[in-house]
């Protein structure tokens, strides 16, 4: 059976097919595609409160093309989210309804919770320890998930305007980094040692620019040599000295200035950074909702 999720974000659209199989109680998942657009509907949001009709058009189209993407590979289960833009777009009840009338999707317009309630999702699929303790830390282009783990257990989860598109616009509150910093400073009262787990395509990209392997922690010192390498660059000079994709190459400092920031913040030196996303965790969301039945 193949699953298809559809993560409408700030930054990029992406889609998510994978097929999953169960045998004898065990389940099995394998990526079949990841199809990502830069449509960036938070260049408009955050600055104009709106989506603009040309916007709305390149969404359109981009999910046409995921329909028929989804006919050939003969999806049978799916789920379109919107994050922070779609959330604080003033006519998002234009666009979903746009978007359900000329490409047969309904999207489902998630809170900052529901966001990092599906982001924790992917906490069981990779093997922690049970007696662990971490941080899990999604960076967007809109809003940041940072969500407290202790020994398996969600402890709590909240979701910050602040993020790679929004810094970018200059729409970025800072007085956003004081709630930051009062939610971090009730997680680490206590003094047993946190580990971050990075989520989301700006960590994997920072993660891979550092040369690391699967299972290897990235550590802070790591990401703020990093951060000086790139600060004096030029777009151009990061897409070219990087091979970075001109649309992640203006967010990669933004994103990496808010990782640092956190861990400093949370008084944490190593991150773990699995590839994986919101559309990770729609998937399994999905299957849970299949095995209940």
């Amino acid at each position: 059976m193949k699953i298809a999720a559809i993560d409408i974000g700030s930054n990029a659209i992406r889609l998510l097919i994978e097929e999953v199989r169960e045998h004898q109680g065990q389940w099995r998942i394998d990526k079949v595609s990841l199809t990502r657009v830069p449509v960036r509907l938070g260049d408009e949001v955050f600055v104009h409160k709106k989506i603009s009709d040309e916007k709305l058009r390149q969404l359109v189209k981009t999910m046409r093309a995921f329909w028929y993407l989804m006919d050939v590979h003969q999806v049978e289960m799916f789920r379109v989210c919107g994050t922070s833009a779609m959330r604080e777009a003033k006519n998002k009840n234009k666009v979903i309804e746009t978007v359900e009338r000329e490409a047969n999707f309904k999207i489902e317009v998630l809170s900052g919770e529901e966001e990092a309630e599906l982001i924790f999702k992917n906490y069981f699929a990779q093997n922690l320890s049970n007696k662990g303790n971490y941080l899990y830390l999604d960076v967007g282009g809109g809003s940041t998930e940072i969500t407290l783990i202790r020994k398996g257990k969600r402890i709590k989860g909240q979701s910050f305007n602040i993020g790679t598109v929004r810094s970018l616009t200059g729409a970025t509150d800072e007085t956003v980094w004081v709630d930051i910093k009062k939610y971090l400073s009730t997680l680490t009262k206590n003094p047993t040692k946190l580990i971050a787990i990075g989520t989301g395509g700006n960590v994997n990209t920072l993660f891979k620019i550092q040369g690391k392997k699967p299972n290897e922690l990235v550590s802070l010192n790591e990401l703020k040599g990093l951060q000086k390498a790139l600060a004096p660059l030029t777009v151009d000079e990061r897409i070219f000295n990087y091979k970075l994709r001109p649309d992640r190459a203006d967010v990669i400092l933004p994103a990496c200035d808010i990782y640092i920031k956190i861990l400093q913040l949370a008084n944490i030196k190593e991150m773990l950074v699995p590839k994986i996303g919101l559309s990770d965790g729609m998937i399994l969301d999905m299957i849970g909702q299949i095995k209940k039945v």
